[in-house]
């Protein structure tokens, strides 16, 4: 089970990352680039920016963690349940959010680590 103050701890320990809202909600800005925030309409859900092809693969290998709503089909992100992922998971998504979000060079340097 992962907390807001988790996800602000994961975050902020990212390259270049603020934190900030979004649609009233705190969220995560890498060079001003939303990753990650709280859902706006989803009680408990993190919104995770993610790689349209792998975005099938994340929903169905942890249906119990990672879901749409209609709202977000077709959108390339998924919804986590903060009370139901894990802090390693949680981790890999944030990084995996940012590296779509951040400019490439910022990326080349984290991923180069």
């Amino acid at each position: 089970m992962a907390t807001w103050d988790d996800v602000r701890e994961l975050a902020l320990a990212l390259p270049e990352v603020e934190e900030s809202t979004s649609y009233r909600q705190p969220c995560f800005k890498v060079r001003g680039k939303w990753f990650t925030g709280m859902s706006p309409s989803e009680d408990g859900a993190l919104v995770l920016r993610c790689d349209p092809e792998e975005k099938e693969l994340i929903l169905e290998s942890s249906p119990d963690v990672f879901y749409v709503t209609p709202h977000y089909s077709g959108w390339a992100g998924v919804l986590a349940r903060l009370d139901a992922i894990d802090r390693a998971e949680l981790a890999i998504r944030l990084e995996d959010a940012w590296l779509l979000s951040a400019p490439k060079k910022l990326a080349d340097e984290l991923t180069q680590r």
